[in-house]
């Protein structure tokens, strides 16, 4: 979803909005089909609850998106992603600890 909601700002960034709209439910179009699969197995079958895929799928996002800012994106690599990544940790524990 990052490539999908991000990726045209740069490789699009002079196609009209239309355009990269288009481009941009294709890719998301792509995960979707491999997301709802992986909830299902996850919840069904894995035994896991509706939150917790809801923070892995937080966790994995951020972990996707910083490098992808970052590298990819040419953006600055802050210290608000790290105040961010503990806040998910925090998520993670509260999610998962049973309670």
């Amino acid at each position: 979803m990052t490539m999908a909601w991000y990726g045209h700002l740069k490789n699009l960034a002079t196609a009209p909005w239309y355009i990269a709209a288009l481009v941009s439910w294709g890719i998301a179009f792509a995960e979707y089909m491999l997301q709802v699969p992986a909830n299902r197995i996850g919840f069904q079958q894995a035994g896991f609850s509706v939150g917790q895929l809801k923070i892995m799928q937080e966790v994995i996002t951020l972990a996707v998106f910083v490098p992808f800012a970052v590298y990819y994106l040419d953006e600055p690599l802050k210290l608000d992603y790290l105040w961010a990544g503990l806040c998910m940790v925090g998520a993670v524990y509260f999610i998962f600890r049973g309670g």
